[in-house]
């Protein structure tokens, strides 16, 4: 992937804005409903596009659907409008901001918010076993140390693309690690600049390719390409609208 090619769509952008506070507003509504539905539906909720549209512009409850898939989406919501705050204020990511949209994400869990897993778990379907409940602190801390150390040699994209892949490998949480990871790829990609992106549900399949990569060679050039890929498109959609 050309990241050259990316960073000049970003400069484009960046000599094109501001938007109007108007356009701002709508275009990050549409994002928070795409997104909110797209990360939600890749971890089984139900709910249509339409419906999740409907439970966050109209705080309407859909019948016959789950609670729990309700509150997904105001999870959701909430934790995206906390990833805002956090990019707005300038706060670095650390293991209190993970633990803190977790927190956020999970609501139909109190007692496992913001909580490492005391448990170990399977990804039922992956080549990859998730460590055990005892090295999930110290692999945590050490992800957030290599963090800090790719920071000075990778180019964003292929540093969340690293991180994300890692996050997801140690899988934290008993619950929403996926959506919380997410959250999180589009902290850093905000935080340097960069446009938010969407995994689509639709990419499920593509999405879960890139883990099963990285597990079998170490190698996440898979994801580097997806995550360059969608936030391409996304410059390229802010240009046209500009």
């Amino acid at each position: 992937m050309n990241f050259e090619e990316i960073d000049e769509l970003l400069r484009q952008v960046n000599e094109r804005r501001p938007l109007t506070r108007g356009e701002v507003e709508r275009l990050r509504n549409e994002f928070l409903i795409e997104f909110t539905y797209n990360s939600n539906a890749i971890e089984g909720n139900t709910l249509t596009l339409q419906e999740t549209a409907l439970i966050l512009g109209e705080g309407i409850t859909i019948a016959q659907k789950p609670l729990k898939d309700h509150l997904e989406v105001i999870g959701h919501k909430e934790a995206y409008f906390y990833v805002e705050e956090l990019v707005k204020e300038k706060v670095p990511l650390s293991e209190k901001v993970i633990r803190d949209i977790h927190s956020s994400v999970l609501m139909d869990k109190p007692q496992d918010r913001g909580v490492y897993r005391r448990v170990p778990v399977r990804i039922m379907g992956a080549i990859h076993e998730p460590p055990q409940p005892y090295l999930v602190s110290i692999q945590m801390e050490q992800l957030m140390a290599d963090y800090e150390e790719m920071k000075k040699t990778m180019h964003t994209i292929e540093r969340v693309a690293l991180f994300h892949l890692r996050f997801e490998s140690i899988h934290p949480f008993i619950d929403c690690n996926g959506r919380t990871g997410r959250l999180l790829l589009n902290l850093e990609l905000m935080g340097e600049g960069y446009p938010e992106i969407c995994v689509k549900f639709a990419d499920r399949r593509r999405y879960y390719d890139c883990f099963t990569a990285y597990h079998r060679s170490v190698n996440p050039e898979a994801m580097v390409q997806m995550i360059a890929e969608y936030v391409q498109e996304a410059l390229a959609k802010y240009l046209t609208i500009l």
